[in-house]
């Protein structure tokens, strides 16, 4: 009895400290190992289920005021240049003359003509792709002479004699020459403006609707002209320049083939004679089909009115996608 009323009374004599740092009492007659005397009690922290951080509750990010002013100033900018409502009247004035009738849908790069000729309906078929593909093709700039710096040395004798200022085969360039001092020396006529020379007031001549005269890029136009009991004849055509080009001429029994919308269809397509390229027919059957096309319309003002229209449904759904981007950035 007297060791247990001693076992019951140490604890009360011993610091509180040391006290913790067992959850039963301690006992002279008991063996405590030293791992046990390093044993604290630590007091478990109980957090939310939920990060109540500025980040985490956050609306919107860092960049999205800055994005969605910019792409507003972008907006601005582009409807100065041009209303997307209204069309220009070379457009416009195209449509109320010829027999096609348009069909544009809104996010659609697609664009579709449709008409009457007899017992034809026909069908041409064109896309805003084409426009955007210019910058990725090299041969669209031509014989630029500002891409000739990039490719010269720093020998002039590196650089073709028609990129080069003053020679004596470019017509138009300044007569310039530096000096071994490194001055310029610049000829009486090059004070002349430009537009005031002889030789070069028809260059610099604009254009009759107020523009200048650049070479339109080239659009891809499918024409698909259908009877209904002969079947489909399908002339690939590139419109540029004024000029309609025709690529090749199929000839499908079955409408169906000339779109070729399911695999189904595409696969039976393969399997079929299409005809030879169109340049190795004989030269007055080429003549003909160009006349064939011609009376049904597929014609210079088509190839002129054809990239106006493009550059005009491109800006106009750029203008949609900004919008769209807009508001999803602010929502």
């Amino acid at each position: 009895m007297s060791l247990r009323n001693l076992c019951r009374a140490l604890p009360r004599s011993v610091p509180r400290s040391y006290a913790l740092t067992s959850s039963r009492p301690l006992c002279p007659l008991r063996h405590v190992s030293p791992l046990q005397q390093t044993l604290r009690i630590t007091p478990i922290n109980r957090y939310a289920a939920f990060s109540t951080s500025r980040y985490a509750r956050a609306k919107e990010g860092q960049v999205d005021q800055e994005l969605s002013a910019k792409i507003q100033t972008e907006l601005q900018l582009e409807r100065e240049m041009r209303d997307p409502d209204k069309l220009p009247s070379s457009i416009s004035d195209y449509l109320n003359s010829s027999s096609f009738k348009l069909h544009d849908t809104p996010g659609s790069e697609e664009v579709v003509l449709t008409r009457k000729f007899g017992d034809e309906h026909i069908r041409i078929s064109f896309s805003i792709a084409d426009l955007n593909s210019i910058d990725n093709d090299p041969d669209t700039f031509g014989d630029d002479n500002a891409l000739f710096d990039e490719d010269a040395g720093t020998n002039p004798s590196d650089i073709p004699e028609s990129a080069q200022s003053g020679g004596a085969n470019s017509k138009g360039t300044i007569n310039q020459g530096r000096t071994s001092g490194g001055n310029i020396n610049v000829a009486p006529e090059d004070s002349v403006a430009p537009a005031d020379r002889d030789e070069l007031a028809d260059d610099e001549a604009p254009a009759e609707d107020g523009r200048n005269a650049e070479p339109s890029f080239p659009a891809r136009l499918s024409v698909n002209i259908e009877k209904a009991k002969s079947g489909t004849l399908q002339v690939e055509t590139t419109a540029q320049d004024g000029e309609i080009v025709i690529d090749n001429v199929y000839y499908y029994k079955d409408g169906k083939l000339a779109d070729a919308e399911t695999a189904e269809l595409d696969w039976k397509r393969r399997n079929l004679y299409e005809g030879p390229p169109f340049a190795n027919l004989d030269e007055d059957l080429q003549v003909l089909l160009e006349r064939y096309l011609d009376e049904r319309g597929i014609n210079t003002a088509l190839a002129l009115w054809v990239p106006e229209y493009i550059d005009f449904k491109e800006q106009r759904e750029y203008l949609d996608w900004l919008s769209n981007v807009k508001g999803f950035v602010d929502a």
